[in-house]
């Protein structure tokens, strides 16, 4: 292992660690935990939205995938910035005004259901589970191949590191490492295209010209359909990215660390203008890894392409620059787990034991031991099943995380905001039907079957042709809510109209 990068590993370390312990000082309380007391500004939220958002996967797997496919791999790019602009205008103000400190808060602010609020919880930690066992096995594979050690020692490494970030500094703890890492991933980023249109004196023209003879593709290297061959399947992933986002518990979580619904719009827009400027960044980056790095050198170092980046840092700026990436990708994986957890472990123990089992009642004391013994089974339950789960196909863990999320948890946010008719039954069965129906489909995707032995994780033909079922799952989580809403008698117009003021205007004493 090169020493400069160990010593920019220890620093990354060292950074978050007194982060944590300044936070954990100032967490005193369960809002200090869950939502950070709601004192972040707005610019210090989006910064914190933006380094929650851009993980391991956008960083390292869109520049990979950029490099290899061409416009196929940036579809990902333009499927993720515009998820924001669904965020932007029907999620972030409402969610903020209903809610308090999870998407089962904001969903019962109009119905006050135990049933409503568990299936809640239930989608919420089954999309943690697959979103954080995707990021820890895709962590520990990098972190194997960055640092040269066993993939169990690395997945163990950001574990702890991750638990100690939650456990003591809650959220504050984790705001204050994902803008650390979120300044740090855009330096990295704008350095290494600013190297690459060095290379073509800033002529974005002739790099668009010399890139179409710097692959193996040709001209078609520009055009869709190198990866992408089925339309169906290309706009079922595209539905996927853009309306998963909406129903992410992390990011939703996110909202209500600010104090007013006019905050956490500005934080969105900080947001947006920060991933919009990264994703147009990626382009670089994938352009000049095909271009200055190969793709026979990016596929022998990772079939996937993941370490296009870092190898472009090493062709462009040697060991100093490979060292400040690398360091960098450990600190995206560290913030966006350590979100992760939190999310996780406030469905616990806010919804399952403070409000289901507990009824509300229980002290701020108890409220705190609850969710610091959930995070911490939470990240004990996650490094385990990461463990075992080396050999899972890390992309089909996370796009079912983003289906679920879109299919599951997108119903219930718009209707419950935007249809006076809808009800707790329509309520349940929306999440149910989103949540069931991705489950199934992707159980008999080609994500898990495949007749090409270790291509997939059994062999045999699919059921289902398309490897991201969200094209039949999202229609299915709305209809579902609209059947169960028809279905059912209840009808409550008075609460409907509280709750329209609460969600327009942030007035909550209606």
């Amino acid at each position: 292992m090169d020493m400069t990068v160990i010593v920019l590993f220890l620093l990354i370390v060292f950074l978050t660690l007194v982060i944590t312990y300044y936070a954990a000082k100032q967490t005193k309380t369960t809002g200090d935990f869950y939502t950070a007391g709601g004192g972040l500004t707005g610019w210090q939220n989006g910064i914190a939205i933006a380094g929650d958002y851009l993980s391991a996967a956008s960083f390292l797997g869109i520049a990979g995938a950029i490099a290899l496919n061409g416009f196929d791999g940036f579809f990902y790019s333009i499927g993720f910035l515009i998820a924001y602009l669904v965020v932007l205008f029907l999620v972030a103000e409402p969610l903020r005004n209903l809610g308090k400190y999870t998407l089962a808060d904001m969903i019962n602010s109009r119905f006050d259901s135990k049933k409503v609020r568990g299936v809640a919880a239930l989608s919420t930690i089954t999309i943690v589970i697959f979103y954080m066992i995707a990021q820890l096995v895709g962590a520990g594979a990098l972190i194997q191949l960055l640092f040269k050690i066993d993939y169990w020692i690395a997945v163990l490494i950001v574990g702890v590191m991750m638990t100690i970030y939650v456990l003591f500094g809650g959220m504050i703890a984790t705001s204050w490492v994902q803008i650390v890492k979120a300044v740090l991933l855009m330096a990295g980023m704008i350095i290494i295209s600013f190297l690459v249109l060095l290379k073509y004196n800033f002529n974005i023209g002739t790099m668009f010209s010399e890139v179409k003879t710097a692959t193996s593709h040709g001209a078609d290297y520009l055009k869709p359909g190198l990866q992408y061959t089925n339309p169906l399947g290309t706009i079922s992933l595209m539905i996927a990215l853009v309306l998963g986002t909406s129903g992410l518990p992390h990011i939703l979580m996110r909202f209500f660390t600010v104090k007013d619904a006019k905050t956490a719009r500005s934080s969105v827009v900080t947001a947006t203008w920060t991933i919009g400027i990264f994703y147009i960044l990626t382009l670089f980056l994938g352009f000049g890894a095909a271009a200055f790095v190969g793709d026979s050198k990016i596929i022998a170092a990772n079939p996937g392409g993941n370490m296009a980046a870092p190898l472009l840092a090493e062709a462009l700026g040697g060991n100093i620059l490979f060292a400040f990436i690398s360091a960098v990708a450990f600190a995206t994986i560290l913030a966006v787990v350590a979100g992760l957890v939190l999310s996780g472990a406030s469905a616990f123990a806010h919804d399952l034991y403070g409000q289901i089992i507990k009824k509300g009642k229980a002290s701020d004391r108890q409220q705190m031991l609850a969710a610091r013994y959930a995070a911490l089974a939470v990240s004990i339950f996650s490094i385990i099943l990461a463990l075992f789960a080396q050999t899972l196909n890390v992309a089909f863990l996370v796009s079912l995380a983003f289906c679920i999320a879109a299919s599951a948890n997108l119903p219930v946010i718009l209707y419950t905001v935007y249809w006076k008719r809808f009800n707790t039954t329509g309520a349940v069965t929306a999440v149910l039907s989103g949540l069931i129906s991705a489950l199934v489909l992707v159980s008999i995707s080609p994500s898990v079957f495949s007749p090409v032995e270790g291509a997939a994780l059994f062999v045999g033909n699919p059921i289902f042709p398309f490897e991201n079922p969200a094209i039949i799952s999202v229609p299915l989580g709305f209809l579902g809510g609209y059947i169960g809403t028809i279905l059912s008698k209840e009808v409550d117009p008075v609460r409907y109209a509280e709750v329209n003021v609460k969600a327009s205007t942030g007035y909550r004493e209606v």
